[in-house]
């Protein structure tokens, strides 16, 4: 079957790993900033997209929900074992938010939006195997099991995660001596974990998720 030897090849499933790291993280930076109970925008509300980002920060709780919900979606994505639940999660969260910068006209957003709804939908296609079960209403189905991902890269999807968290948080800029040299040795774990993660994967020779 072309779809098994598609799931099957080695660099396919590396291209996936990262992607899910990569679509993952892009939930980060602005589900913090809702989380944390900040604004995301500085303009002003005599401008649309001004006057819809301040309505939904004056929502209260359902601002920091929302960041809640893109920070889970991320995660779940970076655990890899659990990412297509992070994928159906993101393609969800996302669906809204390509229809907002559509509806707004967002000035070059949409296109960043619109390439991160063709990631999320291949990594959905990616997982069709699993998904498929639920459109065959009433009829029996098998599921086809491939091998969870190796431990090296679920735990290098945590690391990523805890990282680009903490470094959010930290402002090496205006902080103190003690967060820039946090900074410095959350970043150099980042890469670290990358390069490790990936020469362990290649000095194995295996197919990456165990299959």
């Amino acid at each position: 079957m072309k779809f098994e030897k598609l799931r099957t090849g080695r660099l396919n499933q590396w291209i996936i790993i990262h992607l899910r790291y990569l679509v993952g993280f892009a939930f980060f930076p602005s589900g913090l900033v809702k989380l944390m109970g900040n604004r995301f925008t500085i303009l002003s509300t005599d401008d649309p997209i001004g006057y819809f980002f301040e309505a939904l920060y004056q929502s209260g709780f359902y601002w920091n929900f929302l960041g809640l919900a893109q920070i889970s979606a991320g995660i779940l994505l970076m655990t890899q074992r659990y990412a297509t639940l992070g994928a159906l999660m993101f393609l969800t969260i996302l669906t809204n938010i390509w229809i907002i910068t559509i509806s707004l006209s967002f000035k070059g957003t949409w296109i960043i939006t619109s390439l991160m709804m063709v990631a999320v939908l291949i990594l959905l296609i990616w997982d069709k195997h699993k998904l498929l079960p639920v459109f065959n209403y009433n009829k029996a189905s098998t599921v086809k099991e491939y091998p969870d991902p190796e431990p090296v890269w679920i735990i290098a999807g945590m690391i990523y995660a805890v990282s680009c968290i903490v470094l959010y948080m930290l402002d090496p800029v205006k902080g103190n001596i003690y967060e820039k040299w946090l900074s410095i040795i959350l970043g150099a774990g980042i890469v670290l974990t990358f390069v490790f993660s990936n020469y362990k994967a290649y000095k194995n020779r295996k197919p990456v998720l165990n299959t």
